[in-house]
């Protein structure tokens, strides 16, 4: 199994990270250079990337080598595959010397055994690279290669750069990866990597449009341990931070920031759900509230132009123009956009997803926590919520914003606690419950949009003359609905309070 971690380096960083202390401190001797010619091979209808795998022949020096990557696993940057590596004579795959290798009875070897991939094999992109290779040797027999590619991808005429390190483990910890890449941060601007090579060469074959990344199925089973648990659904939850990074910063797509902020809520619900661990260090949670605040002022302006608005002026029939006051949100809705778009590609960002990732490797259970299984675990923690879910709905009967902020944020944990373990639990009682929860966030969200416009509003109407008549007329007509909200949302609290947890 290959484990690395593949981080961006900008260019004009080269320079600054061939020069870097760490590399000068454990390098064995000076770096190694090679140019290398690989070319990328699959069927035209891409079975084998259909199959998680990867299948390349690589020039290096005199000699050809062939190598098929399939399987594993990326998180938080650090890429896990199971590789299979032969000589071959010249730029053409050999299959049968692979097939000697790979199980027949895996995927891989089934494909690799297929006739049409036997026959039908053709390049799909090719790359140049110049590649510097430090052989790093750390404390306690950890040893770790430092890899410096800077070329192209190609095909067809079409290049895409590179300018990229990866960290591959060679012997020891996972752990000190992480290590090595904060170190390297601290003078040198990195960004983690969740794209291979492979992954931006065949995006030149088949261009895929950047989408927005949703939270993946979890499958839990009721043999781990608490500590394994948490470590799944932390890194699901990373997993789709990360996924939609590039939506955020390259296209400032209002989706992929929200899909972005989503993981990242989930991420913190899952530190609250399981506070039996060791805490997270406070740098990480100071980190961690930055891009949130950073994301979550960009959502609030999305909210009020893409939603609350159009609402507004459908209902309205004509009653009032809304053109301008659009217009003037939808400025600042664009300005915090790139705000978040330029807090995600800070180097702020980096080293916290690159802390949380590492801190996920080490963390454990308290003491009195250590002996718990599972099964038991969840269920106490999936009743308690369920128990403050229903103080904070008797709590909205006052009709206070605080109330329903709180009952908001105690429905929302409740719903990602729900996902979390559903695999612990009957499906369909699980999905029905899920359901409930659903539309009860469904309301509280719709309410706490109003709240967030009313806040927005009132900035634009204090700083605009022009727009204080429509920005006057909107508050208004969403306090008026407030009233609604609130009959239909006690109402729905008692309904779902008579709720029992799925056994």
């Amino acid at each position: 199994m290959e484990v690395e971690l593949k981080l961006l380096v900008k260019p004009r960083d080269v320079s600054a990270l061939r020069k870097h202390p760490i590399l000068k401190k454990f390098a064995r001797a000076a770096p190694r250079e090679q140019l290398m010619h690989d070319i990328y091979f699959d069927t035209p209808d891409l079975q084998l990337r259909a199959g998680g795998a990867g299948l390349r022949v690589r020039l290096v020096g005199e000699d050809w080598v062939q190598t098929l990557k399939a399987g594993g696993s990326v998180a938080g940057g650090l890429h896990s595959r199971h590789e299979w590596e032969t000589p071959v004579a010249g730029p053409a795959p050999e299959l049968a010397m692979l097939r000697a290798l790979v199980d027949r009875k895996s995927d891989w070897g089934k494909l690799l055994r297929s006739s049409e991939c036997e026959q039908s094999l053709l390049p799909i992109f090719s790359t140049q690279v110049t590649r510097s290779i430090w052989d790093l040797e750390l404390a306690d027999g950890n040893e770790i290669e430092c890899v410096l590619d800077l070329g192209y991808l190609e095909r067809d005429g079409q290049r895409v750069d590179v300018s990229e390190i990866e960290l591959e483990l060679k012997a020891g910890d996972p752990l000190h990866l992480f290590d090595v890449a904060l170190a390297l941060q601290q003078d040198v601007s990195l960004q983690i990597s969740n794209l291979s090579k492979a992954d931006r060469g065949y995006a030149l074959y088949r261009p895929q449009p950047v989408a927005p990344v949703t939270a993946q199925p979890l499958q839990l089973h009721r043999q781990m341990t608490i500590v394994q648990a948490f470590q799944a659904i932390a890194t699901n939850c990373l997993a789709q931070v990360q996924g939609n990074e590039a939506g955020v910063v390259h296209r400032l797509d209002t989706e992929s920031l929200h899909q972005m902020r989503v993981g990242l809520r989930r991420l913190r619900c899952a530190f609250e759900l399981f506070r039996g661990l060791q805490p997270l260090p406070q740098a990480l949670q100071t980190d961690l509230d930055w891009l949130m605040a950073q994301l979550g002022a960009a959502r609030d302006w999305d909210a009020l132009v893409d939603t609350t608005l159009p609402a507004v002026a459908t209902a309205a029939r004509g009653e009032v123009r809304l053109t301008a006051l659009g217009l003037a949100a939808l400025v600042h809705s664009r300005e915090t956009h790139a705000a978040a778009g330029a807090a995600v590609a800070a180097p702020r960002t980096t080293r916290l997803m690159l802390g949380l990732s590492r801190w996920l490797l080490v963390v454990d259970a308290q003491p009195d926590q250590q002996m718990k299984r599972l099964p038991s675990y969840t269920r106490d923690m999936l009743e308690h919520h369920q128990r403050r879910l229903r103080q904070r709905g008797k709590q909205l009967e006052d009709g206070s914003v605080q109330a329903r902020h709180r009952l908001r944020i105690a429905v929302k944990k409740m719903r990602y606690a729900i996902e979390f373990f559903a695999s612990l639990y009957p499906a369909k009682k699980m999905r029905r419950y899920a359901e409930g929860l659903a539309m009860l966030q469904d309301q509280l969200g719709t309410s706490n949009d109003a709240a967030v416009a009313d806040r927005l509003l009132r900035q634009l109407q204090d700083g605009s003359l022009e727009l204080a008549g429509s920005a006057g007329f909107v508050r208004g007509f969403l306090s008026a609905g407030a009233a609604v909200d609130d009959r239909l949302m006690r109402e729905q609290c008692r309904r779902f309070g008579a709720k029992k947890i799925p056994g």
